[in-house]
């Protein structure tokens, strides 16, 4: 591969857009590039490498199984987005795993060379502490609902989160999730997920296909977990 092509996607990047030319130049040589197809592993939990990954293009999922093998997923990451920064920040061992939905291509920079790129331009150290705290405040988010949300209630706020508004002002999810992957994302059983999705449709808070999941009413969603939070939990499943 050309370097000069390394170093225009690294400059593309969005988190290294501000980096000198030189800097990009640098890391492009010590840069490792993988193409990753759906399904394949790309780091394990616990494991001990530390590099970071940037997402060229593709979508990762990245997950936590029990012992028992339950599956936790924490979140899928698309283009322009990265993964691994945790362990090149404090040097320990991976605290989840992820693997490729779609097929990817990946930028897998040494822990020193991406350390030295965020260290030494401050507009991409703070898109980083931008990026952490996101995702620290979605951990805490998700916590709270696990706490004290039944099934229902964080089904939704699940779905709130995915959806996407369209000119009508409903959200779309396009593709939808599998109900074992919802029922991963929360918690719960996908039997649960199953019985709340259907009992959302004959409410006519939500229409379930093949090709999306609608939610007509965002807004009655809000208010109902907005009370919900607010101790009013009203119907839901527990498990």
């Amino acid at each position: 591969m050309l370097q000069s092509v390394d170093d225009e996607r690294l400059a593309r990047f969005p988190l290294l857009r501000e980096v000198a030319p030189a800097l990009l130049a640098e890391a492009a040589r010590h840069a490792r590039w993988r193409r990753v197809q759906p399904g394949e592993p790309v780091i394990g939990y616990d494991d001990n490498s530390d590099e970071v990954f940037l997402i060229i293009s593709g979508t990762v999922r990245v997950a936590v199984h029990s012992a028992s093998g339950q599956e936790v997923i924490l979140g899928e990451l698309g283009a322009g987005e990265t993964f691994g920064e945790m362990a090149a920040i404090d040097g320990l061992s991976r605290s989840a795993s992820v693997e490729a939905v779609h097929s990817s291509l990946l930028c897998c920079l040494p822990r020193t060379i991406f350390l030295d790129l965020v260290l030494k331009t401050p507009s991409a150290g703070l898109q980083l502490l931008r990026l952490l705290t996101g995702r620290l405040r979605l951990l805490d988010a998700r916590n709270v609902e696990l706490a004290v949300l039944p099934v229902r209630h964080r089904l939704v706020a699940e779905l709130l989160r995915l959806g996407r508004p369209r000119e009508d002002g409903q959200l779309r999810i396009s593709p939808p999730p599998p109900q074992h992957m919802l029922a991963a994302r929360i918690g719960a059983r996908r039997e649960a997920v199953s019985r709340e999705l259907s009992a959302m449709g004959r409410e006519g808070l939500a229409t379930v296909s093949r090709q999306s999941i609608l939610l007509p009413r965002p807004d009655a969603l809000r208010e109902a977990l907005r009370r919900a939070m607010a101790g009013d939990t009203g119907r839901g499943s527990k498990k």
